[in-house]
């Protein structure tokens, strides 16, 4: 795996995978993307070799809308694509009010929140478009997922506090002891 074509070719011959994509499009969500772990764990697993899938606590699927910034909205559309896939974990967030919650400037898009997750690793969103064509968007590029390097996104290097949220990630999610082989940067 060498390419953002070859991740996905990856997840596009992930029948699981596209399962979850495909429920998560009939929402018709405006600027949805399935990211952060969804994404990075089938590309960890399978530079580990791993014949199992990883699980992950949840499905992460975001979306912006400006108009509509209500939590309750979020949880029906999660009691929607439950009744879809039940077995999903699912977690939906309208990254137009996440600023409020996480006490930072406005995003301007869905992407724009991606570029500021925490790690570059994780900052990997996929979707399908009208025609079915499956995107996947990288604002750090794919060369730290792919060759195992965990490293904080520029957002999280601004502050001590952010900084301290990318270092408390590390140690939560005890990554390097589900794939051994990545490489943890410290900051």
């Amino acid at each position: 795996m060498k390419t953002k074509e070859d991740i996905i070719l990856l997840i596009q011959n992930d029948d699981r995978m596209m399962d979850i994509i495909k429920a998560a499009s009939q929402l018709n969500l405006p600027d949805w993307w399935i990211c952060a772990g969804f994404v990075r764990s089938k590309i960890w697993d399978t530079l580990h070799g791993f014949e199992n899938r990883t699980s992950t606590p949840d499905v992460d699927v975001i979306y912006y809308d400006q108009d509509d910034m209500s939590e309750k909205t979020e949880k029906e559309l999660e009691a929607e694509l439950r009744r879809i896939l039940p077995d999903v974990p699912w977690s939906v967030k309208n990254e137009a009010r996440m600023h409020v919650i996480n006490h930072i400037d406005p995003y301007t898009s869905a992407e724009d929140a991606i570029s500021n997750f925490p790690e570059t690793a994780t900052a990997l969103g996929v979707k399908i478009d009208m025609a079915n064509n499956l995107i996947l968007t990288a604002p750090w590029g794919v060369d730290d997922v792919i060759n195992l390097e965990l490293k904080p996104t520029p957002f999280f290097t601004e502050t001590k506090e952010r900084a301290a949220i990318y270092e408390g990630r590390v140690v939560k999610k005890n990554w390097k002891g589900i794939w051994e082989k990545i490489k943890v940067h410290q900051l």
